[in-house]
């Protein structure tokens, strides 16, 4: 969704003609829900709303009404055998031609869609904390990125990622919702952190990067200080995948973070995911 509102608001900007095509309603099984949304322009698409054959159809209407000509503002499509698709499902679609006054909509509406959104914690900007923050940012989460050395977090970070250089990481107090992920540089930072995480309680999940020694020494150290660790996750990431490669240990921890997301999405208990 954000890529099509951003792309919306973009062509207010510009003027520059445009469709957004919304699926407003989806019946059975369909590849994507209802809300989903494809800025098409003359030359460029943002978004999508599932692929294939419907969303080139949706598209080649869209051009049409671009070019003058009659084209129903709301599309009935089955996707069974008239488009060569057998999901068996049905979707309704709106094409709206984009106007200035649908600015303010258009950017309230990207506001409260982010609002919304699951929040990822994470602090350390190594090379694994980079990676998590490249597999996490198209993702439909805010990512807020903490790291204690200064020059360590990107100047560029842009969409829904936002950095901050802390001097006190373990001071931060994550809020309620939160999905915290602690990867710094130092296990003692990684201690404090998480023990003051542990003691504050203002979070929804918690992993730590670490083996499965780590995690033993922490508990030792944690629970001298008369704290469980029965909430922490550590290690992290599915166990199944034991590669040790950045981009691999991130995709991993990523998989995890998504099962997480969904379960709190549901309002299901957060259970453990490996």
């Amino acid at each position: 969704m954000t890529e099509a509102l951003v792309a919306a608001l973009a062509t207010i900007d510009q003027s520059e003609p445009a469709i957004l095509v919304e699926i407003v309603e989806a019946l059975g099984s369909t590849p994507r829900e209802a809300g989903a949304l494809m800025l098409v322009t003359g030359d460029s698409i943002a978004g999508t709303i599932g692929g294939g054959e419907l969303e080139h159809r949706a598209i080649l209407r869209a051009r049409e009404a671009l070019a003058g000509e009659p084209v129903p503002e709301r599309l009935d499509l089955p996707l069974g055998p008239a488009l060569a698709q057998c999901c068996g499902g049905h979707v309704t679609l709106r094409l709206r031609h984009l106007a200035p006054g649908d600015r303010t909509m258009l950017a309230e509406r990207l506001g409260a869609w982010q609002a919304g959104l699951p929040r990822v914690v994470l602090f350390g900007a190594g090379h694994v904390g980079r990676a998590v923050v490249a597999a996490l940012a198209p993702l439909p989460c805010r990512v807020l990125w903490l790291d204690s050395r200064p020059g360590q977090l990107p100047a560029d970070a842009s969409g829904l990622v936002e950095t901050r250089e802390i001097a006190d990481p373990a001071g931060f107090a994550t809020a309620p919702g939160d999905l915290v992920l602690v990867m710094t540089h130092s296990h003692p930072l990684d201690l404090a952190i998480v023990e003051a995480v542990l003691r504050r309680g203002s979070f929804a999940w918690l992993g730590l990067i670490g083996s499965a020694t780590k995690r033993r020494r922490f508990e030792r150290q944690l629970g001298a200080v008369g704290l469980s660790v029965e909430r922490l996750v550590c290690p992290i990431g599915l166990a199944a995948i034991t590669g040790k490669a950045p981009a691999v240990i991130a995709a991993s921890v990523t998989a995890q973070l998504l099962v997480v997301m969904e379960a709190l999405t549901r309002g299901r208990q957060i259970r453990s995911v490996a």
